[in-house]
């Protein structure tokens, strides 16, 4: 299936969409303000030692503290043993980690000492002296051949090892040659800055979300990588013909008047894609509710009847919503445990072939996951990998009216709690008299429906009460000022 990337470049942030078919796949956006970090490397310093989780918090640099737990620790194969942390490392101690992990709502960025540096081809990893190939290669004797070719490039004093990437399928050695060469300079660099410095320090920052499209996005199936921007287009061209010039070609500018996301339908995607409510083309629909602990996803039948019976309704409806649902992941980049509520199915031929077209369409996915099958209530568990903010919580916060629930109290809600602190205050302080300021709903309601328990009130506690409308106040604020 063939594949455009579409780069658009703003001052303030650069955004992608990954397409397929005219259709919106993926979604990655980076702000200038606040650049992800997975892939930096820092010099931190040991601030905090937690043996009881086995854990320490890592001061590098950034505005909380970030999280190495002891499987993240680094150490040789040949002498790796089981040690508590507390014997491992020491408070105050200098250690060079990398970032594996964005800074995901309040938790800080998560860490490892095993450092890994991406090329083109391949991934260094200096400590290890070990080759590995990409699980998505999957031909063995291609496997072999690729893993002959590295070692006659490796010299004999090699310390590192490697990892051949997907995009190494047909690389030539002279390929091989440029990315090794790349990726120990990058190596030699930081070590000569982690000798020289003090920490907190950033010894590697990961490439800008433009140049990662051409390194790790760029597949065979990629036509063209359009560029909405003179300049970057430059800056992206430069970069091409030292590091991926298999990918030169496949880079165009694009000149036309209406915006590049306009043209292909992108921002009216962005929109969609931060709506509760997906609707299927059969008339079906999904709704899709983010929470801290996980993500789940219902599917329903909406006003799609079947062509045969409801049963058949049902399985059309359910292998429409996994593709669905497939592509909604990576577009949101939802990522943690998702529970996926199929319509349920009596049938387990209809079943076994709902999850193998919802494990094909997942197949797609360059994000590490895991799908169980159907549980004993008909429910589909899966994970995947989160390593960085899901496209909600990059464009949105949380509502200051509501708080994040997705409702408020209705006016009635809101009236009849002011009655209950009315009450309280008055049994607390002796005014001349009560005036409540609150919004234009709840203010219509006391001189409409609720004049009545107003006066009531207003009679039991033997003081006058006044009202006072305030449009800005939200549903639910109000005030009681003592006169």
């Amino acid at each position: 299936m063939s594949e455009e990337i579409l780069i658009n470049f703003t001052p303030q942030e650069t955004r992608v969409a990954v397409m397929q078919q005219g259709v919106v796949q993926e979604l990655h956006i980076e702000r200038t303000a606040s650049r992800g970090l997975v892939g930096n490397v820092y010099l931190g310093r040991i601030c905090r030692i937690l043996p009881g989780m086995q854990s320490a918090f890592i001061e590098i640099g950034l505005e909380r503290t970030a999280f190495l737990h002891v499987a993240d620790i680094w150490q040789p194969r040949e002498t790796a043993t089981e040690r508590p942390i507390e014997r491992i490392l020491a408070e105050g101690q200098s250690i060079v980690v990398q970032v594996v992990k964005d800074p995901i709502g309040t938790k800080g960025a998560r860490l490892s000492t095993q450092i890994s540096i991406a090329g083109r081809m391949l991934v260094y990893l200096p400590q290890e002296k070990h080759i590995g190939i990409s699980q998505r290669i999957e031909s063995e004797a291609e496997r072999e051949a690729l893993r002959d070719k590295l070692t006659r490039l490796m010299p004999p004093d090699e310390k590192g090892g490697f990892i051949v990437r997907t995009m190494a399928e047909n690389a030539s050695e002279e390929e091989f040659a440029t990315d090794i060469a790349y990726l120990k300079k990058t190596w030699a660099d930081i070590r000569d800055k982690a000798r020289v410095s003090g920490p907190p320090t950033l010894l590697y920052q990961e490439l800008s979300l433009g140049q990662r499209v051409l390194r790790d996005f760029v597949n065979p199936e990629t036509t063209r990588i359009v560029i909405d921007s003179r300049e970057n287009f430059q800056k992206l061209t430069t970069f091409a013909e030292e590091y991926t010039p298999a990918v030169l070609s496949l880079l165009e500018h694009y000149t036309g008047q209406r915006p590049l996301f306009d043209l292909h339908g992108v921002e009216e995607e962005i929109q969609k894609a931060l709506a509760r409510r997906v609707d299927l083309k059969s008339g079906g629909y999904l709704i899709i509710d983010q929470t801290e602990a996980m993500t789940t996803i219902d599917v329903n039948t909406g006003g799609f009847v079947g062509v045969r019976n409801f049963d058949d309704t049902i399985f059309k409806t359910n292998l429409e919503a996994a593709v669905t649902i497939a592509r909604q992941l990576r577009l949101r980049n939802l990522g943690g445990i998702i529970i996926v509520d199929f319509i349920d199915m009596e049938n387990e031929e209809h079943k076994k072939a709902v999850l193998d077209e919802f494990n094909k369409a997942l197949a797609r996915d360059h994000t590490r996951l895991t799908v169980n099958g159907f549980t004993a209530l008909g429910l589909v568990e899966m994970t995947r990998k989160r390593t960085r903010e899901s496209l909600a919580h990059v464009l949105c916060q949380t509502c200051p009216t509501c708080g994040g629930r997705g409702e408020v109290k209705t006016a009635r809600t809101v009236a009849y709690e002011i009655l209950r602190e009315l009450l309280r205050e008055a049994r607390q302080f002796n005014a001349r008299e009560y005036r409540i300021l609150a919004g234009p709903d709840v203010v219509d309601l006391f001189l409409d429906e609720e004049s009545q328990s107003l006066a009531m009130l207003s009679d039991f506690i033997g003081k006058p009460v006044s009202l006072q409308s305030e449009p800005s106040y939200s549903p639910e604020q109000y005030d009681i000022v003592l006169m």
